[in-house]
């Protein structure tokens, strides 16, 4: 079964974060992906960019309207996600504990599969 691991932070601390700190953080994020790779889990993933850059569309009265910047407006925001394979809950679970490590919070979620047609 695939899960959706979402990762939220605060982006103040990552837009501030020096150089150092940014590359410790993507080497853990690199060991996490061989993990993955490993185990024959990874099905992909990747970093989004600050919330600022974000726009929403919303439907009223059936017309689409749009909006910059994040649905939601909270210290932490979904920075990235990894989609993965697992046995069942308690694996991805397990995979999220291991990118605790690097991420402030990790939201952990099955994904619906449609047949294909």
């Amino acid at each position: 079964m695939k899960y959706a691991l979402l990762m939220y932070s605060v982006e103040k601390s990552w837009a501030e974060a020096d150089e150092a700190t940014r590359e410790k953080v993507y080497a853990a994020h690199g060991r996490f992906s061989e993990l993955l790779r490993e185990r024959d889990a990874e099905r992909g993933g990747e970093e989004l960019a600050l919330s600022n850059t974000a726009t929403t569309v919303r439907v009223r009265d059936g017309e689409a309207l749009l909006t910059d910047g994040p649905y939601a407006e909270t210290a932490e925001q979904l920075g990235g996600f990894y989609l993965v394979e697992a046995r069942d809950l308690d694996e991805a679970l397990e995979f999220a504990r291991q990118l605790a490590t690097v991420e402030d919070i990790i939201e952990v979620r099955p994904v619906v599969e449609h047949p294909a047609g």
